[in-house]
């Protein structure tokens, strides 16, 4: 192998890389965002990969793999636009996602994203003492892998793709295996029912969040149906005469979802307010520190670059825009020019907040959801205000005010690529910090990965949307409800935005949510008091997805924590790595069902059909749920036994 040169670190076959890997994660991404409201941080598994590929070039540095990964990771992070663009075809506006539209929103979004934090790199990361968990976590892997590689990591990762893509098509393409198991009961007029999704990226993804996380979403799930449910069914009469399984499917969509969305409205305020004083103090701590730019290891990108990018990215928000406007409005220019004005002003904003509650918290722990949800109301009430002055288009509240509904999705999808990426990259940042690398170079890749991400975004949510289908918006007559994707945070912006702008939300539910938001408040406080915690915001989450979501995912929750104190009494050393296999298995899981979830739509858009390679004709009754309970705890059983296995 070649001696590494240290002077190598943002290369042409770096950026070529950090694409390829960046296409990967960003479909992963944007598919399991839409399916259960979450994604995984890609910084980690982006650099395994990163290492390994290098390895086998020769050349590779340190230095020149974490370009990678923060190019990677950049692009990873921007496919959170997944919680907004949908809207627009749940909505009613669009009924495919426009690919420049979509794509160059998310482009400029993401470009202010990665210059709002350079600003803040001096305060939040190189003059603080913030601990950026995951941002270092990715330094110390790079370190690892400068010295001898990390073979058996990326073993795990594309071990656990293999068995969780074939899994997964076997279960959702050729229909051989149950996707879930559903359990329903009555007492009285009351109904019970248990749901559980037979999902590897489910099992991965509460892994990665952890049991309390994992335990929240529990919590909250059990709220909705061993209490809500039946308490609602027992008192709701049921003129349809629905079957007691779909009556209760009835209830928690149209009553108990609304419970969630106000819990998680409260829940996020509360976030945000706890957060607010070290927010501010970094704030301040920005305005008042203005170290020597001399060093390499200290040089942003020049002041002139910044303007060029800042202008070309105002300049493309405001042009997309107007070209959404003015098919259908006519003197649209001062709203597009104060939107433009929101976009900036809020985002920096955010963007200092999301960096702080990143450098506290982590990435995937920052409650970006909540931000969204905030913002989704500011956005509303300023077209409101605006429509008070006289200063929207006429057609903005004509038609049940649909315009103002979907322009208020749209400006919030710019605002939520901002965030997001401010998000993620000053994690980047801090791992750029602590193994050298320099911050303008850094920058230039993270700016690369927004780029390819942004391409990358609209061609899976089209397919995504035409093989599946979002629950209560379906592409096509005749398509399985069943197969929809969640996609809880479009749906949920789409119902505060049309909530709000037509007086039509179901304010008693809402409500009560609320004031339960307000009760895991306290009682997370009063846990708090005895060195125990119980999320507000995770309750929240598992009362306002599908249990089956919230039951699979607690389920990888507890068994990550089971596997944690099963190796308690190993060496210090062999527990780390069993950490780091753990990880990286979960994250081929994640990886592995949601690119096997992109070929289906591939494969399904080409032959226009959703169940094309299905042989569940072939199959006696009952056999593939039996099959699926066999298989998927086959599944649950080997990632065990590989994240027990020693070296």
């Amino acid at each position: 192998m070649a001696s590494p040169n240290p002077q190598r670190e943002l290369t042409l076959r770096g950026l070529v890389l950090g694409a390829l890997i960046t296409v990967v994660f960003t479909a992963s991404n944007v598919y399991l965002g839409l399916r259960i409201g979450l994604t995984f941080a890609s910084s980690i598994p982006a650099a395994v990969i990163s290492m390994a590929v290098l390895r086998l070039m020769g050349g590779g540095t340190l230095l020149e793999n974490n370009m990678v990964q923060s190019q990677a990771s950049a692009a990873g992070t921007l496919s959170c636009v997944f919680a907004t663009f949908p809207g627009l075809i749940i909505a009613g506006f669009w009924t495919h996602f426009p690919f420049w539209q979509t794509a160059g929103l998310s482009f400029a979004g993401g470009v202010l994203g990665v210059l709002f934090t350079i600003p803040l790199r001096r305060a939040l990361v190189t003059h603080s003492s913030l601990p950026y968990p995951e941002g270092v976590a990715a330094a110390e892997i790079l370190r690892a892998g400068a010295d001898k590689g990390n073979q058996r990591g990326l073993q795990a990762l594309i071990s656990g793709g293999i068995m969780a893509s074939i899994f997964s098509f076997c279960s959702g393409g050729l229909r051989l295996l149950a996707d879930g198991l559903s359990l329903t009961a009555t007492a009285g007029s009351a109904v019970f029912q248990l749901s559980a999704a037979f999902s590897p990226a489910l099992i991965g993804a509460g892994y990665l969040v952890g049991l309390s996380g994992g335990m929240a979403m529990l919590a909250g799930c059990l709220l909705a149906w061993a209490l809500g449910v039946p308490w609602l069914s027992a008192i709701l009469p049921n003129p349809a005469h629905l079957p007691p399984a779909q009556f209760a499917q009835d209830i928690w969509l149209h009553k108990v979802r609304f419970v969630g969305a106000g819990a998680i409205a409260v829940a996020s305020l509360w976030t945000l307010i706890e957060l607010m004083p070290p927010v501010l103090r970094g704030l301040r701590s920005m305005l008042r520190n203005t170290p020597e730019l001399s060093a390499t290891t200290e040089r942003d990108l020049s002041s002139s670059t910044m303007g060029w990018l800042l202008g070309g990215a105002v300049l493309l928000l405001a042009g997309f825009f107007a070209a959404f406007l003015a098919p259908v409005a006519h003197g649209f220019w001062p709203l597009v020019g104060v939107a433009v004005l929101f976009c900036v002003v809020f985002g920096f904003i955010m963007a200092a907040a999301c960096g702080y509650m990143a450098g506290i918290v982590g990435s995937s722990s920052s409650p970006i959801s909540g931000i969204i949800i905030i913002g989704a109301v500011l956005c509303a009430l300023m077209i409101l205000g605006l429509e008070a002055l006289g200063l929207t288009p006429a057609s903005m509240m004509a038609d049940g005010q649909k315009l103002a509904t979907a322009f208020t999705i749209l400006l919030l999808s710019a605002i939520t690529a901002t965030i997001a990426i401010s998000n993620d990259n000053l994690q980047d940042l801090k791992t750029g910090q602590l193994v050298g690398a320099s911050p303008w170079k850094q920058e230039v890749a993270l700016i690369a990965g927004c780029l390819v991400g942004a391409a990358v975004i609209p061609p899976v949510l089209n397919l995504l949307y035409q093989a599946y289908g979002f629950t209560g918006a379906m592409p096509r007559a005749g398509m399985d409800p069943s197969h929809a994707l969640a996609a809880p945070q479009p749906a949920l912006i789409t119902l505060i935005a049309k909530g709000i702008f037509t007086h039509s939300l179901d304010w008693s539910m809402l409500r009560t949510g609320m004031a339960l938001g307000v009760g895991l408040v306290i009682l997370d406080l009063a846990l708090r008091r005895h060195a125990r915690a119980l999320p507000p915001l995770g309750v929240a989450v598992g009362l306002y997805l599908p249990a089956s979501v919230s039951l699979t995912l607690a389920a990888g929750a507890i068994l990550g924590w089971v596997l944690q104190r099963a190796n308690r009494n190993r060496r210090q050393q062999t527990n780390a790595e069993n950490g780091s296999i753990g990880t990286m298995l979960a994250s081929g899981f994640i990886v592995g069902e949601s690119l096997s979830g992109v070929l289906l739509a591939v494969l399904s858009g080409t032959t226009g059909q959703d169940n094309a390679f299905s042989l569940a004709a072939f199959m006696p009754a009952g056999w593939a749920t039996v099959l699926g309970t066999l298989a998927f705890g086959a599944l649950c059983w080997a990632f065990a036994r590989k994240t027990l296995q020693t070296p």
